[in-house]
């Protein structure tokens, strides 16, 4: 029996608002144009997220650790910390608000609103992320973000039949073209998707996983789960896209955020429909809650070299300042621009790095057997120069 595992927290950390607005746009402005690039950069996600929890089994470290082992010069070293801080740790920060906010749209659409000058719902959603990761038990955080993913797919899977898809134009959506203007949605689809802390989190969380497992029996674990629940995150996607381009490109409307997408739904395709968009961005954002700030933990005490037990008083800090900022930044409806801004440049810039570091690290010899072959060195180094490109999509959007 196939038992889903760490590459699930990497679909949930990547099925976050911020990928549910960009999906929205690209159906809502293009329909199903951009299916192709959707197929890409779950492939591509792939080829990283396997690397990345070779490492962490292999070598019973995480990529913070192994940045150390791999670079060993300190001069060289030094650029990475900084940029790894900088995008995965101020940036989930930055990003964090978004998270909550997103998962409240979500609760608002099932329940309702509330009475309060402040988000309440971004109080209530950032006290389940902290209950969730207090009990500092990997098992806990897995079974609670597998079973989100499949809240996920259940509400967003059954909304895209509610919205009776243009099943023909999805199949040549797989056709690669770009439509007039639709690069940079192109890019931003693309981006949304191959998300540099999930390497961060996917490396550490399958150590955690197989270290009592023998390594082969782990990698062919860690690889079926690849090959299941990263398409099962890309399906989720694809989903979103199409009730987008169902509910807005057929009826030609524009769409700015997840909260049009959940209002608009409902008046066309019924209740049933908005209840279960909003249940799915619900879950979407409070996955990326969680995963964000475990993923910051993570890469920062792997840095430090702190202690990486999720009950470690310095795992706990890092984790717990990032919820209580993004809650702070919610529930005061606060939006750093300046923080987001320079979360988008140092993620753009972390990308292609990060993909150049994991292919050095799978091909150090801490890997032994484990090292890439060329087939696999050739493939990484593909989804290398689409990072690169990425890298500049992000900054020309930055500083334009």
């Amino acid at each position: 029996m196939l038992k889903l595992g760490p590459a699930t927290l990497v679909a949930a950390a990547f099925i976050g608002p911020g990928t549910v607005v960009t999906a929205s746009v690209a159906g809502a402005s293009f329909g199903y144009a951009l299916v192709w690039a959707l197929a890409f950069a779950i492939v591509a996600t792939m080829i990283l997220q396997e690397m990345s929890a070779r490492v962490g089994v292999v070598t019973q470290r995480g990529l913070g650790e192994n940045l150390r082992t791999v670079i060993e010069r300190p001069s060289l070293r030094l650029p990475f910390y900084i940029l790894v801080i900088a995008a995965v740790v101020i940036g989930n920060a930055a990003y964090q608000g978004g998270n909550l906010t997103g998962a409240s749209i979500g609760a608002e659409g099932l329940l309702g609103t509330h009475p309060f000058a402040f988000n309440l719902w971004a109080v209530v959603i950032g006290a389940i992320a902290v209950i969730v990761l207090w009990q500092g038990k990997y098992k806990t955080v897995e079974r609670t973000l597998i079973g989100l993913v499949m809240l996920m797919s259940v509400a967003f899977l059954i909304t895209f039949f509610l919205t009776r898809p243009d099943w023909l134009s999805l199949v040549r959506g797989f056709v690669p073209r770009i439509p007039d203007g639709g690069a940079f949605t192109m890019m931003a689809l693309i981006g949304t998707t191959i998300v540099p802390y999930a390497l961060f989190l996917h490396a550490d969380s399958a150590r955690e996983r197989w270290q009592d497992t023998e390594t082969k029996q782990a990698l062919r674990e860690a690889r079926a789960d690849i090959a299941t629940s990263i398409p099962i995150g890309g399906l989720i996607t694809l989903a979103i896209l199409s009730t987008s381009a169902s509910a807005f490109f057929a009826h030609q409307l524009t769409i700015q955020g997840p909260a049009d997408l959940a209002n608009s739904i409902e008046p066309v395709f019924g209740r049933f429909a908005g209840m279960l968009m909003g249940a799915g961005l619900f879950a979407a954002g409070i996955s990326s809650a969680i995963t964000a700030p475990l993923a910051s933990a993570y890469a920062l005490t792997g840095i430090l070299g702190w202690s990486r037990e999720l009950n470690g008083k310095g795992f706990r800090a890092v984790w717990l300042g990032i919820i209580l900022i993004g809650v702070t930044l919610s529930s005061l409806e606060i939006r750093p621009l300046t923080l987001i801004l320079f979360a988008q440049v140092t993620n753009g810039l972390l990308l292609p790095l990060i993909a150049l570091f994991l292919l050095l690290a799978v091909n150090h010899r801490a890997m032994g057997q484990y090292r890439n072959n060329r087939q696999q060195n050739l493939l990484g180094f593909i989804v290398f120069l689409f990072a690169c490109l990425l890298c500049a999509r992000t900054l020309w959007f930055a500083f334009n």
